[in-house]
């Protein structure tokens, strides 16, 4: 394998000023320059990665913490964020902290002892005084810490309340929801939403609302309860794609045909709905922008570049398909 002291040795000059001319760093003439940079090309000679990320403190590297990967919506952010990172010359190290405050903490100083240059964390356990004392650059995605924290989420209250808003307008009279994990901001959102829409109705009453812990096993199990304790029930709002699909087979399981006798929305609008039968109703975020974003954020702020803005709250959309009734 070459090494730098082979180039230095063909080109005549020192192990110094191949370096120079390598992280283009100090002044180096122009004839040297091109006279190490030929000898390079003729030796084949590839920079040790490890190396030069030690000697520069940087290693072109992001990190990248989801609390979920068992979660569809987590491997098409990720997807997102890969694709940016990709194309503006980073490579990416993935971590899933399960939800675990235990594993962030150890996976954040993994990354700062491996000279990361900026990690896109998603976390329901770090607060405003964590995320800045870790020293290096950080976006948060889908779940906000601080307005002061660059951030990319989407319009979580708004959602809740057009995903119940929509089940009152095509006809339910009894609208349930499944909500999600009681520590996570992006479920107490929907939630309040749906709150919002079903709080003065008269039908209303507390044990409409089950805890589905964005686990579709769990949102399985659940509705099944539910819809057997109150069979009047005629419309389900999931706090995510994933217990609506658990919903869907309860549902099923029950012997109560979607979306006749019940329909039901999700939230996410991830490529699973459109898999399910039927096909779910959801409300969509655009899943893609926001690792898109979230990403060019963090690149920006790696390389010193201006930005506008840090803190993103990104537009919803309703789609309706099959398991939601005509209006």
């Amino acid at each position: 394998m070459t090494t730098i002291r082979d180039v230095a040795k063909h080109a005549n000059v020192s192990v110094a000023t191949v370096s120079r001319v390598l992280n283009k760093n100090g002044y180096v003439n122009e004839e040297t320059k091109q006279k190490v940079l030929e000898v390079i090309k003729s030796l084949n000679y590839k920079p040790n990665a490890v190396a030069r990320s030690l000697y520069k403190k940087s290693s072109k590297t992001l990190g990248l913490i989801l609390p979920d990967i068992t979660n569809p919506f987590f491997p098409e952010l990720a997807k997102a964020v890969e694709d940016v990172a990709n194309r503006s010359g980073y490579t990416l190290l993935f971590y899933n902290s399960e939800e675990q405050v235990e594993k962030e903490q150890i996976y954040i100083e993994n990354l700062k002892q491996k000279y990361i240059d900026g990690v896109i964390l998603a976390t329901n356990s770090l607060n405003k005084q964590q995320v800045e004392g870790l020293e290096i650059p950080i976006v948060v995605v889908d779940r906000a810490i601080n307005k002061n924290i660059p951030t990319v989420i989407t319009k979580n209250y708004e959602g809740g309340k057009l995903a119940t808003k929509y089940l009152k307008e095509i006809g339910c009279r009894v609208i349930a929801h499944i909500k999600g994990p009681d520590r996570n901001i992006n479920a107490e959102q929907r939630f309040k939403g749906y709150i919002e829409e079903v709080s003065n109705e008269p039908w209303f009453h507390e044990e409409l609302i089950i805890h589905g812990n964005y686990n579709m096993r769990t949102a399985t199990e659940v509705t099944k309860k539910l819809l057997n304790k109150f069979p009047e029930i005629d419309g389900i709002f999931a706090g995510n794609d994933v217990m609506a699909v658990g919903a869907i087979k309860a549902a099923h399981q029950l012997g109560r045909k979607i979306p006749d006798d019940l329909s039901i929305i999700g939230f996410d609008g991830i490529a699973l709905g459109e898999m399910t039968i039927p096909e779910l109703t959801t409300i969509a975020q655009p899943i893609y922008r926001m690792g898109e974003l979230a990403t060019h954020i963090l690149i920006n702020l790696i390389e010193g570049k201006a930005i506008k803005q840090t803190y993103y709250e990104l537009d919803i959309q309703l789609i309706k398909r099959e398991s939601t009734k005509r209006a």
